[in-house]
């Protein structure tokens, strides 16, 4: 059982789901210790080489460059170091701030970002010192030492990186080649379509993993509240489907129809404590907020979308009883007064249209993004250009690259088919169509 305060990562989906069930930094036995996907680190605090004091660098960095390595991220990131001020370890503090995702950068700051974090809680627990800093360049930060990375890890995997870094070197090297020199050499032929194949196998085994691995991990759920939208929300059978509440044993955690899930602690210093239904001028609900330490806004809860629909007096009750938290009304101030003040989880929830909603529940991709996409079909489709062209001098050779690349072909294309025409036919529409639709039968 990892003992609470324990630092919960940045939201995330697809292969970054399992960061989310497994990745967490803890304080344990006179150590910091970070557990990520298969590895488990200790950092002792104390001792001639251990963790001595922290430093909360609160300033933006990423493109600064200083004596000694850059900041990055730029909502600021936490120095452990030891006696002597030498780096033993550094976190972007972003990767362990649940809800940035969804947040402007540096929309939080200071002495509220390391409540939120639960950062300042897991230092008193560790009993490491801890120092805010507001410049990059002060007598505090470190500047020797290169320092252990402390974050939960990153959402594809290595070897996912290590396949698609090999295989497209290579094909970028053969296809110069053939290109400029003109080839019909049959293995060079053969070679270039076996790297460009190897993409999307690569992307498809990817799916695979994704899938059995997040099965593999099953906390124990108290509660599931699903939106009870109003119809007039313009609420899509995807959204009813896939949005939901968890109240699991140790969190509480928002998942987004894109698949992204957001984990709030239930216990320890940086937990969430209270729900709070918002009411205008004239008593009607609006939201709810959800508050952690200080009273901060975690996430909000639009009435209409969530409780405003048939079922959401029910789905209201549930969340009340199973998350356990103080629940209190409020009433906003004077005539047009905004709700919620500030940007704050939970209010995109619902795509503006289905197109924004296909592209937020596709499978996510590399920072490359469509570039990828279209470099793969480009490589799949000239794999079959140059197999007809050895067609005479090398059938053999030829059938397999024409093959392999057909067949990379349609592993672009049917799993982008399936998702476009499912999307548009039944997920992307409206609930109270589908409902009427139902009712005609």
């Amino acid at each position: 059982m990892i003992p609470e305060p324990a630092l919960r990562p940045a939201a995330s989906r697809g292969p970054g789901l399992e960061r989310c069930h497994a990745s967490r930094l803890y304080a344990q036995d006179g150590a910091l210790v970070l557990r990520t996907r298969g590895r488990t680190r200790r950092f002792p605090v104390g001792g001639t080489a251990g963790v001595a004091r922290a430093v909360f660098v609160d300033a933006a960095g990423g493109d600064r460059t200083r004596v000694g390595p850059d900041l990055p991220g730029s909502w600021g990131e936490v120095q452990l170091q030891d006696g002597d001020g030498a780096l033993v370890g550094r976190f972007d503090i972003e990767d362990w701030l649940p809800e940035a995702p969804a947040l402007p950068k540096r929309s939080v700051q200071g002495e509220q970002l390391l409540a939120r974090t639960g950062v300042a809680g897991l230092l008193r627990a560790a009993e490491v010192p801890l120092h805010v800093v507001r410049d990059g360049n002060d007598p505090l930060v470190a500047t020797k030492g290169a320092g252990a990375s402390l974050g939960p890890g990153r959402s594809f995997p290595a070897w996912y990186w290590g396949v698609r870094a090999v295989a497209g070197s290579v094909w970028f090297a053969v296809f110069t080649w053939v290109v400029f020199s003109d080839t019909t050499v049959p293995w060079i032929v053969l070679l270039l379509a076996a790297t460009a194949f190897s993409a999307p196998v690569a992307r498809l085994a990817l799916r695979g993993r994704t899938r059995l691995r997040t099965g593999r991990h099953d906390p124990v759920v108290r509660e599931r509240v699903r939106p009870g939208p109003a119809r007039e929300t313009g609420a899509t059978v995807r959204f009813r489907r896939d949005t939901e509440l968890r109240v699991q044993d140790r969190d509480l955690v928002l998942r987004d129809l894109g698949g992204q899930e957001y984990w709030f602690a239930l216990s320890g210093p940086h937990a969430v404590t209270s729900l709070v239904r918002v009411e205008d001028r004239t008593g009607r609900p609006v939201g709810v907020e959800l508050r952690g330490p200080g009273e901060q806004v975690r996430a909000v809860f639009p009435w209409d979308l969530w409780f405003g629909g048939e079922e959401g007096a029910e789905g209201w009750s549930r969340l009340r009883r199973a998350a356990g938290l103080a629940v209190s009304e409020r009433r906003l101030g004077g005539r047009g007064t905004a709700w919620p003040k500030g940007p704050v989880l939970g209010t995109g929830l619902l795509p503006g249209s289905g197109g924004e909603a296909r592209r937020t529940a596709r499978f996510p991709g590399t920072v490359a993004g469509v570039s990828s996409t279209a470099v793969m079909a480009f490589g799949s489709f000239f794999s079959v250009v140059q197999g007809l062209r050895i067609a005479d001098p090398a059938p053999g050779p030829a059938a397999a690259a024409v093959l392999m690349g057909a067949l990379g072909l349609v592993l672009q294309a049917v799993p982008y088919a399936i998702h476009q025409l499912r999307s548009r036919l039944l997920l992307d529409r409206p609930v109270v169509e589908r409902t009427s639709r139902e009712g005609s039968r």
